[in-house]
């Protein structure tokens, strides 16, 4: 479980950056209770994140893409990287692989939001 292993194995501060690259969006509204990103996590997460380190997710769906910068954004530990004019959504860094399955969403017109903020 991810929260145990946070809470357990993470020492506060000792973070130089997080990724979570694409999780499950569960599509349905009735189960968008079980999205890996929500705020109690997201706290944990920026809590362990050395001041100057980053938190960087990526969906292809639009809806909790924008789920994901409200519960980023409310995060007082963490500030956005991405300018105004982007909407929020940072360019996708090079450091971050094109899977597979992202390339033939791409070929297809499917889009891609990167969200990647700074611990202040």
């Amino acid at each position: 479980d991810a929260v145990e292993a946070i809470d357990h194995m993470l020492p506060l501060q000792s973070l130089d950056g997080a990724h979570i690259f694409f999780p499950d969006p569960w599509h349905k509204t009735k189960h968008n209770k079980r999205r890996l990103i929500q705020q109690p996590l997201i706290a944990r997460l920026a809590a362990r994140l050395k001041t100057g380190g980053y938190l960087h997710s990526a969906t292809d769906w639009q809806p909790y893409a924008e789920q994901i910068l409200e519960v980023f954004s409310a995060e007082p530990l963490l500030r956005n990287t991405a300018g105004d004019a982007t909407g929020g959504y940072a360019a996708k860094p090079d450091y971050r692989p094109l899977t597979k399955f992202e390339n033939r969403g791409l070929k297809l017109g499917h889009g891609v939001w990167d969200l990647v903020f700074t611990r202040v």
